[in-house]
């Protein structure tokens, strides 16, 4: 193309989350030279205003149409008005992201003859321990989508494994490209935590840190029975949660009916992540499926180890015994016994946390990150040359 290709990024909602993030980074950051930016979301998110402040040169329609819950009537309405926003601003590729603007944003391009889809995967839609007709409509609209589209991205090697598993596309139209962070922003001079740890009332306890919200996806009950099966070896351990959603208030009930309320704060949606590091000792992340846990690169990045469930994307980051624990799913007591181990041995959790931070040396980096998507994009758009001046011989 002689032309700066548009490319529209279509991502359910802007909540504060790792796919969230690595989207707008991307708009942000995609090389203006060869690119045209427009971002399409459904409206109503905490990052909306991270998205407004991209204008004028990234396009940002926040549609109040695009919902998270399946609703035949307003999913029609989304995808007429995906297909008109497509057709306006005209599109040479649609990226889509998540599951329903995944669906939604592919049969969209469809409709306005994009000739260009890509969509990543940051976690399936189904999981093993879902309601199994549920699971079975999401694999079967996941598998009729595949083949509109052009490459499917997976942020990490499981979600390949899966995907393929299941029959949804192709091997060729796979591609892993790890999502990435700034492991610059998350390190925090050793004098600015302790006075945090002053200010926020923590002195020396042993600390343990939570970045997630409430919903089923990261188990937050389990957070509940790990803190109170920690808390017989490490009595004095104190758990910051940041995060919020529906469940909160479920969670916050077993908590005080446990009496464990001066174990634990509820401190909701923050974006000091790197200061809540900094005072924290240990990561821990409960989730019974993922994508690529965005939280676990960021602990990397500020030298903290991790206690995780061994779903998804984890065990391609976490490092057995060497950057943190891995547990299966509600291995409420293994995960207590691992966020004790490390505790009660701040040496053994410094050297873990270091293992962690050479992870990042690799291909979880943001350029890098940006820079293998713009690839793809410039490759599925030959490809497609190629094809339409084959069959114009």
């Amino acid at each position: 193309m002689n032309r700066r290709i548009r490319v529209a990024h279509v991502i359910t909602r802007l909540e504060l989350g790792g796919a969230q993030q690595n989207t707008l980074y991307c708009c942000e950051h995609h090389d203006r030279r060869r690119f045209d930016v427009v971002l399409i979301a459904g409206e109503g998110g905490d990052l909306d205003f991270s998205a407004v402040k991209l204008a004028p040169r990234t396009t940002v329609y926040l549609l109040p149409e695009l919902k998270h819950p399946l609703n035949p009537w307003w999913d029609l309405v989304t995808l007429v008005k995906l297909s008109w926003v497509l057709k306006a601003e005209r599109i040479d590729l649609v990226h889509t992201h998540s599951s329903k603007a995944g669906i939604l944003g592919r049969w969209a391009a469809r409709l306005a003859g994009i000739p260009a889809v890509v969509h990543t995967v940051h976690g399936w839609g189904f999981h093993p321990r879902q309601f199994p007709p549920l699971r079975w409509l999401y694999q079967a609209l996941e598998r009729m989508t595949a083949p509109i589209t052009d490459a499917i991205i997976g942020v990490a090697q499981e979600n390949v494994r899966e995907g393929s598993a299941v029959h949804i596309g192709t091997p060729a139209q796979y591609r892993v490209i790890h999502s990435g962070i700034e492991p610059a922003r998350y390190r925090v001079p050793a004098a600015r935590a302790i006075r945090l740890r002053r200010t926020w009332d923590i002195g020396k306890r042993p600390c343990v840190l939570v970045l997630s919200n409430f919903k089923r996806q990261k188990s937050p009950m389990d957070v509940v029975r790990t803190l109170e099966h920690l808390r017989t070896p490490v009595p004095d351990v104190l758990l910051l949660w940041a995060g919020d959603g529906p469940g909160r208030e479920a969670v916050e009930g077993a908590v005080n009916a446990r009496g464990m309320a001066d174990s634990i704060r509820f401190l909701g949606w923050r974006r000091d992540v790197a200061d809540l590091l900094a005072v924290s000792d240990v990561l821990l992340l409960t989730s019974i499926f993922e994508g690529l846990p965005r939280v676990v690169l960021q602990a990397f990045a500020a030298g903290k180890p991790v206690v995780a469930t061994a779903v998804s994307g984890t065990p391609e980051v976490v490092t057995q015994d060497v950057s943190g624990y891995l547990h299966e799913p509600h291995d409420a007591a293994g995960m207590a016994a691992s966020l004790a181990l490390l505790l009660k041995d701040p040496r053994r959790a410094r050297r873990m946390g270091a293992a962690g931070r050479k992870v990042l040396k690799g291909s979880f980096l943001m350029p890098r990150m940006v820079s293998e998507i713009e690839d793809l994009y410039l490759e599925v758009l030959r490809s497609r040359i190629v094809a339409h001046e084959g069959r114009e011989r």
